[in-house]
């Protein structure tokens, strides 16, 4: 077993679970939520603080800002608790309480944005009160995971290879669209790698990440406002967009079986599994990328209130709703 000093020094990286047996597609999920951030942004803040540090750009007096959705912000507070930097995370209403929690918690500072900007959504809104804050005092320092190299330079020194070890014929990667960091940091690892990879990207119904209109998302992680600028599609073969009930009803499926997994890995699966079945009877060597674990939604994707009040009844199946709320 590792003996760590730091909590970012620990993240297992070699954890799959195989879901044929849940969904009828042959699929291998590789799980990124075992480690003490909990999601894989702990692989991006780590990558982009220890550059920030190697650049001279932080101080013992450096406030770390960043604009997140959830995730990222619970990995940069664990960070900075441990580095003894100052932390503040730029979220918005969307987020869950428990990462609101969790990030107060280890110490950083949480500012919510309530009122998203009428162009650009909250995304938007909340970039802007990232940019006003660093306007207003030197010791902000923004890492900018929309524009930093480092974010997807994370995923393309370590979570693509860790996937091409343990599969080294595989034919189709599904990957979240959020920043695209882990995206286009995988993309661009197997491009050059031994065998032709089709790489599908799994964006969320009301995202513009690919083009289309923007709508309302309820389930913070993927998607996004505004196009990410770090989206290269030329490393990108197939886009499949869900809806946010499919992802709600993968999420339960899922638990059904004993596995909590976050929204985000909510969506992936269920855009894995339409590719899937519209490509049956090849015989496909497939892997997913699941950023994250269920406990920060128990209070809303597993919550049959929550649910039935954005989605209605019929959102998801009665009876494996009252059994995800009597589980959270």
């Amino acid at each position: 077993m590792p003996v760590i000093s730091v909590p970012q020094d620990f993240n297992e990286d070699d954890l799959f679970v195989d879901l044929e047996g849940i969904f009828g597609h042959p699929l291998f999920l590789k799980c990124e939520g075992f480690n003490f951030a909990g999601s894989i942004k702990l692989k991006a803040a780590t990558e982009m603080v220890e550059a920030a540090e190697r650049d001279g750009l932080l101080t013992p007096d450096s406030v770390l800002v960043e604009s997140s959705s959830g995730n990222l912000g619970v990995a940069l507070s664990m960070i900075a608790a441990a580095k003894g930097y100052q932390f503040l995370c730029v979220t918005d209403a969307r987020c869950n309480l428990a990462t609101r929690l969790m990030m107060e918690a280890l110490g950083g500072q949480v500012h919510v944005i309530t009122e998203p900007d009428p162009v650009s959504g909250f995304l938007g809104a909340r970039i802007d009160h990232v940019r006003a804050l660093c306007a207003s005092e030197d010791r902000y320092v923004w890492l900018n995971q929309y524009t930093n190299p480092n974010n997807g330079m994370a995923h393309y020194r370590k979570t693509a290879p860790a996937i091409a070890r343990q599969f080294p014929d595989l034919d189709v990667l599904f990957v979240g669209a959020g920043t695209t960091g882990t995206l286009m940091g995988c993309a661009r690892y197997f491009r050059a790698w031994h065998r032709p990879v089709r790489i599908v990207a799994v964006d969320s119904v009301g995202s513009v990440t690919f083009g289309g209109d923007a709508g309302r998302r309820m389930i913070p992680g993927l998607g996004a406002s505004r196009r990410p600028p770090m989206l290269d599609e030329s490393y990108v073969d197939d886009v499949v967009r869900v809806a946010e009930t499919d992802t709600i009803r993968a999420c339960h499926r899922l638990a059904g079986r004993g596995f909590l997994f976050g929204g985000s890995t909510g969506t992936v699966v269920s855009g894995a599994m339409e590719w899937l079945a519209r490509h049956e009877g090849r015989e496909l060597t497939a892997v997913a990328i699941a950023p994250d674990l269920g406990e920060r939604y128990l209070e809303t994707i597993y919550q049959t209130n929550w649910v039935q009040d954005l989605y209605g009844e019929d959102a998801v199946d009665s009876q494996a709703l009252a059994g995800a709320s009597r589980a959270a």
